[in-house]
């Protein structure tokens, strides 16, 4: 549950969540999938053969219709992270899924944090062993305009020799991997944060891209997630000098007894055309 009001197109959710479920296998033997369709939108999955090292790049497609949205992996309000998974046995293991930078829209206490144009996320895998891979996957979205549709289709691809050459598929992937966050870098990260006695504000100290000394520039969009479950992005007294932007960010309800020692929290700041994201520690 995230910790931003929601709305009450969410609460149809529940109803139509039987529908979601009853879904076919969406397979091929190439190294992409046939779209599966949804009254919102469609998706499908694209991959690559494996590397000598059995990495697999892959990446699930995502085609909102105009007008609908489809979810960050802290969506804000009560939208659905997309979720992905593989059974375990497969041969084929998911490793990570990372997140284009993402869009901010309110409708009043409606928070959402999303995309509102087709989308890629890029999926890193691993097979075990050497042969010919099959990957089996279950992907699972919200998509949403008046009311939240839960979306789910079943992938299978076949994946033939690392050998051949599939510009398509390259270029997806390519495409996909420059609309990512940034790393830190010398002119764009995070210098310092601190989380205050009462766990209710985090400051943060930013070096922003392209300041110059007494330069006036709007704040940046600060996405704080925290424990799973909850993003954070109400900003508190934030004032730019030049490069250097200094803001208090809202912490709202966490989890009953959380201790933050130790824990390791993502930011992603967006400003202008750029986006950089990085992780937070606590001591």
């Amino acid at each position: 549950m995230m910790i931003i009001s929601s709305g009450p197109r969410r609460l149809l959710i529940a109803v139509v969540s039987v529908v979601a479920a009853l879904v076919p296998f969406y397979s091929a033997h190439a190294e992409m999938s046939a779209w599966a369709d949804n009254e919102g939108g469609r998706m499908r999955l694209v991959a690559l053969a494996p590397d000598a090292g059995g990495k697999i790049r892959a990446a699930l497609q995502i085609e909102p219709k105009p007008g609908w949205i489809t979810y960050w992996k802290e969506p804000g309000g009560n939208g659905i992270p997309p979720q992905i998974t593989i059974p375990a046995g497969s041969g084929v293991t998911l490793d990570a899924i990372a997140y284009p930078v993402p869009k901010h829209f309110f409708n009043g206490t409606v928070e959402d944090i999303a995309y509102d144009t087709p989308v890629t996320l890029p999926l890193s895998l691993t097979a075990a062993g050497k042969g010919p891979v099959t990957i089996d996957a279950a992907a699972f979205i919200g998509i949403c305009r008046d009311i939240c549709i839960p979306f789910q289709a079943n992938f299978q691809l076949k994946l033939g020799p690392a050998i051949q050459s599939h510009p398509q598929e390259e270029a997806i992937l390519q495409a996909a991997d420059a609309k990512l966050p940034k790393p830190p870098s010398q002119d764009f990260g995070v210098t310092a944060h601190a989380m205050s006695p009462d766990r209710k504000t985090l400051s943060l100290t930013l070096v922003l891209p392209g300041g110059e000394p007494g330069e006036g520039k709007g704040a940046p969009d600060i996405i704080v997630t925290g424990p799973s479950g909850h993003a954070f992005t109400k900003q508190i007294g934030g004032k730019r000098d030049g490069a250097t932007f200094k803001v208090d960010v809202a912490i709202g309800k966490l989890p009953e007894n959380y201790d933050i020692s130790g824990k390791r929290w993502g930011v992603l700041v967006i400003d202008g055309e750029r986006a950089m994201e990085t992780t937070l520690a606590f001591q």
